[in-house]
């Protein structure tokens, strides 16, 4: 008999075409402003991160993943293009969620900034979250 886990989470994209739950903890969210992430989602990647085990989908017959190097990959809605996870190969336990794709309330805080120096110029950084030029 499975065991019944508790839901902490759940979200998905725009059209509905991904829905996922988690049922294990989320860190605080991490704001990424590399290129990379600035130009995947238009402005910068907010993401949280939960353990690969704990990530559920209800519906996935829209995701696609963009392999953008050998290492890092891209989640995203292949109907609506919303911009959904990211996942790295040195850490295969982990995935990035969007903080957007979320459903509310969360109850996570932005905790930290990183690539704070490749933020886009238009971009105002948070003075009361601490800024990192690069990554950890």
């Amino acid at each position: 008999m499975e065991k019944i886990q508790e839901i902490r989470a759940t979200g998905g994209c725009d059209c509905g075409g991904v829905r996922y739950r988690v049922t294990g903890p989320l860190r605080n969210v991490v704001d990424c402003h590399c290129e990379p992430c600035r130009r995947i989602t238009g402005h910068h990647m907010a993401a949280t991160s939960v353990a690969e085990r704990d990530l559920h989908f209800d519906t996935k017959e829209a995701l696609t993943w963009y392999q953008r190097t050998p290492t890092v990959r891209y989640g995203f809605c292949s109907h609506c293009g919303a911009s959904l996870f990211w996942a790295a190969s040195d850490k295969p336990e982990r995935v990035s969620i969007t903080a957007g794709s979320l459903d509310q309330p969360t109850g996570l805080i932005t905790e930290e900034i990183i690539y704070a120096a490749e933020a886009g110029d238009y971009h105002r950084l948070d003075p009361d979250v601490p800024a990192l030029p690069g990554d950890y």
